[in-house]
């Protein structure tokens, strides 16, 4: 089935909430178990709740050197797209990456991994390619897939059903963890390209795609220039691992921020301390997938820069002394680069110069 943009929801925009994600009830919830976490903290924790990965110093809890750095994750609804397109390997590699990239952050390595795959039912093939996909990303950033738990639930899962989730181990030295005491105003965010919406927003483009527009995975919008809506919806969520690596070892960043749930918006507050991020939503060339599903859902101008990463997935905050160095060696891996905008004194929140 083809369908443009005049053939969309039509009626009135279609937000978040209304494909079933309130934003503010999870924060809410975490804000409620906030005192029951800190009562856990013991010596070895550093910082608090909020940062991309936890954090953990072994010589403050006397168990060695080192600050280990964790994180842990699903890939949300891009499952139903797999599960509608019966392609099951790549959501493992999803899972995998989005985890390197939330410690990648703090500076840290990455060393291990686990995951957790929960069933209605057990289907040995379906079960394996999603394994198989964790093993594949975690061989590509030679990351150990030290272990995990398949576990079989009828009852809590509808035949057919399946969730994903993983959980990672990195280690940063503490001289070396990138945090929001390294950004000063005056510094510039620059943008890396997204390969999708990533692992993010799924329940809003599935709301839009399959229930508002009747596409299938199938389809062949010509709004997407070609691909299927299941080849653009599956699109692998990169990790920025190996990129960036080298310029962490150089100390050319002084923050990074992963660019997943809660997009530019709430992601770039957790790394800006008192500082503001002030960006050019015009800096950048919006994916045609976005443009897509922006128009056809008739989202929210200012909601779709929350929801979605709206094709940038990974910014750096780098000093401007360092930005020429950083773009030569970016540019130089056939990466595009885009100056987002610039660091200025503030109260944390991401503000829009245009």
């Amino acid at each position: 089935m083809n369908s443009t943009s005049d053939s969309s929801a039509r009626g009135r925009p279609i937000s978040y909430k209304d494909s079933g994600v309130d934003i503010e009830k999870k924060y809410s919830a975490v804000d409620r178990a906030t005192e029951a976490i800190r009562a856990t903290f013991t010596k070895g924790v550093v910082g608090d709740i909020g940062a991309f990965g936890g954090l953990f110093d072994l010589e403050r809890a006397g168990v060695g050197k080192g600050m280990l750095v964790a994180s842990a994750d699903g890939v949300g609804t891009k499952l139903e797209v797999a599960k509608r397109a019966r392609v099951y390997h790549t959501v493992g590699r999803d899972l995998v990456n989005h985890c390197i990239n939330d410690i990648l952050v703090q500076g840290a390595r990455p060393l291990f991994f686990l995951d957790y795959i929960a069933v209605g039912t057990m289907v040995p093939a379906i079960v394996s390619e999603l394994i198989r996909g964790c093993a594949d990303g975690c061989r590509e950033s030679s990351v150990a897939l030290l272990g995990g738990e398949t576990a079989e639930m009828p009852g809590l899962y509808a035949p057919g059903d399946f969730d994903l989730a993983g959980f990672i181990i990195g280690i940063v030295e503490p001289a070396r963890l990138l945090d929001a005491s390294r950004v000063v105003p005056g510094h510039v965010v620059l943008g890396l390209a997204s390969a999708g919406l990533h692992t993010n927003g799924y329940s809003l483009a599935r709301k839009i795609l399959f229930d508002a527009l009747g596409l299938t995975t199938d389809s062949r919008p010509r709004e997407l220039g070609g691909v299927s809506v299941g080849e653009a919806l599956l699109a692998e969520h990169r990790s920025y691992y190996k990129l960036l690596w080298p310029l962490l070892e150089q100390n050319r960043i002084a923050a990074m921020a992963h660019i997943t749930g809660g997009g530019l918006v709430d992601n770039m507050p957790r790394v800006l301390g008192a500082n503001d991020a002030v960006l050019d939503r015009n800096s950048w060339t919006v994916p045609p997938l976005f443009r897509y599903l922006c128009e056809a859902g008739q989202v929210d101008a200012e909601e779709r820069y929350q929801v979605l990463n709206m094709g940038i997935g990974m910014t750096l905050i780098v000093d401007p002394a360092h930005e020429a160095a950083v773009r030569s060696h970016l540019e130089g891996a056939g990466e595009a680069v885009w100056r987002l905008g610039r660091i200025e004194a503030g109260s944390g929140i991401v503000r829009w110069s245009r």
